[in-house]
């Protein structure tokens, strides 16, 4: 009786690890695994995962069609509903804009783009110490083509929707900076994805720069961009030291959101 229970003592972690598995594998496949397709990319015997499947099925955390194939469940898209609703985004992220702050003495923002694709919305921030500093309220949105966020978050738009962008777009000049001309923003779009950077210098404020990179999430699409912004003459005057302390918190921030680079 009591090798018995050790046994099931033993076995229950690997269980409950090989569920994570199985949820984490369905999530990355968006046409959904078979048995034999689950069994190969977990190296797991079809067996041991037979039963959790029909477990979780049945408990609507998964969901199996009439060809054998398994799909994420609509109690797993609820419960995963709830958990990023108590994880507030800035929240994640604040410790990482307070370090890149700190290192660089410039206010670090974290942006998306708006639902529809045009603009970019200041997420979180944490502002410069600094007398002279750039400030932006949170939730503010801005042009993609004159920041440096913005910029970076339509380089890296998959192609079809950055052309509709850039085809549609109508590029005002904010300074005398800022590009208006698509071709000079297609030559820039692709430096930005060469370099993993993207800068801005008076683009969208007389004498204000700015410095973004890429924050990736689990599917190694881009997610946020994370970018720091101040006057010119610090900006410049530290671009090796920013642009390192930048990345770094891209980084970061990609761990954080449990992303991964493509």
């Amino acid at each position: 009786m009591e090798n018995a229970k050790l046994a099931v003592q033993a076995a229950a972690p690997q269980s409950v690890d090989r569920i994570f598995s199985i949820l984490d594998a369905l999530a990355s496949a968006e046409a959904g695994m078979g048995l034999a397709q689950l069994a190969r990319s977990l190296d797991a015997p079809k067996s041991s995962l037979m039963s959790l499947l029909v477990g979780m099925a049945e408990g609507g955390y998964l969901r199996r069609d009439e060809a054998g194939v398994y799909r994420l469940g609509p109690r797993m898209f609820s419960l995963a509903t709830r958990v990023v609703g108590h994880l507030r985004l800035g929240e994640l992220a604040r410790p990482t804009l307070r370090w890149l702050s700190e290192q660089t003495g410039e206010t670090a923002l974290l942006g998306a783009l708006t639902p529809d694709r045009q603009k970019v919305v200041y997420l979180e921030k944490v502002e410069s110490e600094s007398a002279l500093r750039y400030t932006i309220p949170i939730g503010e949105q801005r042009d993609l083509y004159s920041t440096a966020i913005g910029k970076l978050l339509l380089a890296y738009m998959p192609a079809s929707q950055q052309e509709h962008y850039l085809r549609s777009v109508t590029l005002v000049a904010h300074t005398p900076s800022t590009i208006t001309s698509v071709a000079s923003l297609r030559k820039e779009l692709a430096a930005i994805v060469a370099s993993g950077i993207s800068r801005t210098h008076s683009d969208r404020v007389v004498d204000a720069s700015a410095i973004a990179a890429p924050v990736y999430g689990f599917d190694g699409d881009l997610l946020l961009g994370v970018v720091i912004a101040g006057p010119t003459n610090r900006i410049t005057a530290n671009d090796k030291k920013h642009c390192k302390c930048v990345v770094e918190a891209a980084q970061r921030l990609t761990r954080t959101m449990a992303g991964k680079p493509p």
